[in-house]
């Protein structure tokens, strides 16, 4: 007969110890508008779906593919600003 027990790694997965640190709420933050324009990005995308796409959502696809890659150009610039220490010179 086989014993049922609990796995470990099920039980402690949401221990004090594995919150996110500062760094990492950092990165998310700084990341947030990609996310967000994405998001959109995927909304447009969802519309039309079920049905033919009309001129209207061609322009709302259009205007959120802008956004996000906006919002990536941006990320990408500040972290191009962003000096890494003990990077190469």
């Amino acid at each position: 007969m086989d014993h049922i027990v609990t796995v470990q790694d099920a039980v402690t997965a949401f221990a004090d110890f594995m919150e996110p640190t500062n760094t990492e709420l950092d990165a998310i933050e700084r990341e947030m508008p990609v996310v967000l324009a994405d998001v959109d990005l995927l909304d447009a995308h969802i519309i039309t779906l079920d049905r033919t796409p009309t001129e209207l959502d061609a322009r709302r696809i259009r205007r959120a593919r802008r956004r996000a890659l906006a919002a990536r150009v941006a990320l990408l610039n500040r972290a191009a600003g962003v000096s890494v220490p003990g990077g190469a010179a």
